[in-house]
């Protein structure tokens, strides 16, 4: 077996952004699995969301969030490049691991035990881990993804790599990344403050212009209209590319601001973006009554809250970090 560290999915312990009371414990799959990763790599995920005061909306979805390769680069020296498939990918994630290098896979969730329930044996949907273990005559892996770390054998190690095994050829390369630790860096608390606060000035730079919620609140009615025609199935396909990211996205700023004030920051906007995040679970749950029962809901007041507390916290944050 090829493995950066000695884990055992029974008995993990993820990180604490997975742990305890949380409106949205799991974000999406590359978030979740950064936040696992660094947590092994003794870095702290909580540092790095500064990203988190850019989303926006994007019309049919929110942005789906991801650390931005770049502030991984400037807070914590990774290193992250795409890696070029062409021979076996159990050999190439074998050989990066074995130059100590995490590598991240986009997999097919069909074959994830730790959806069980989601997608494991129900669902060919996409998602995205951290692979730190594999052994090619076992056939097993060993894989950050959602709320900690897992393994699979044999049967589902199979259909990860499409049948390719050691020495076939996949159907259709999977997208992978490889993270270079060469130059890896654990600033001291004051650095480390400093840089997240340069990141936020960055991203509040890139924040959008005209108020996300309330685009999002104007396409409403229409959204709701047209989801009450559909299964209730596409709700949830609905709800996650928007609600759960929006909820979750907010959910992350506020941890990060509470970062910052145990810090020495004061007078943070941290309520705002909590209640955007609570509100947003409870709209979710909402919506998906009224789609269910084909029922009329009035959600605008909520999206209008959200909307107000979306503009306290952004020009709060601006007052104090904007440039």
């Amino acid at each position: 077996m090829s493995a950066l560290w000695p884990l055992e999915a029974r008995g993990y312990v993820p990180h604490a952004l997975h742990r305890g009371e949380r409106a949205w414990t799991e974000t999406n799959c590359y978030v979740d699995l950064w936040i696992e990763l660094m947590h092994a790599l003794k870095l702290d995920p909580v540092a790095a969301l500064a990203f988190t005061a850019a989303a926006d909306d994007e019309g049919d979805q929110w942005t789906f969030f991801k650390y931005p390769l770049e502030d991984l680069r400037a807070l914590y020296g990774l290193e992250v490049h795409e890696l070029n498939i062409w021979r076996s990918l159990p050999r190439h994630i074998d050989e990066q691991l074995q130059q100590g290098r995490p590598v991240i896979v986009e997999v097919d969730s069909f074959y994830l035990p730790d959806t069980a329930g989601v997608s494991y044996q129900i669902d060919h949907t996409k998602s995205s881990v951290a692979v730190q273990a594999i052994d090619l005559e076992k056939r097993t892996l060993g894989y950050f993804h959602n709320a900690g770390y897992y393994e699979l054998g044999p049967p589902e190690y199979d259909g990860i790599f499409q049948g390719g095994g050691v020495s076939g050829a996949v159907r259709l390369a999977p997208y992978v990344e490889v993270v270079k630790l060469h130059a890896l860096e654990r600033p001291e608390e004051g650095e480390l403050k400093k840089r997240a606060l340069a990141l936020l000035a960055h991203h509040l730079q890139r924040r959008p212009r005209q108020n996300p919620i309330g685009k999002y609140r104007a396409r409403l009615e229409s959204d709701l209209a047209w989801l009450k025609t559909e299964p209730l199935s596409m709700f949830h396909l609905y709800a996650f590319a928007t609600l759960r990211q929006l909820g979750a996205n907010y959910e992350l700023l506020a941890a990060f601001l509470r970062w910052l004030e145990a810090r020495g920051e004061s007078a943070l906007p941290i309520a705002a973006f909590e209640e955007i995040s609570g509100t947003a679970k409870t709209l979710m749950l909402k919506m998906a009554r009224a789609v269910n029962s084909k029922k009329p809901a009035e959600l605008g007041p909520m999206f209008l809250s959200m909307e107000e507390a979306w503009q306290r916290g952004i020009d709060a944050l601006l007052s104090r970090y904007g440039n």
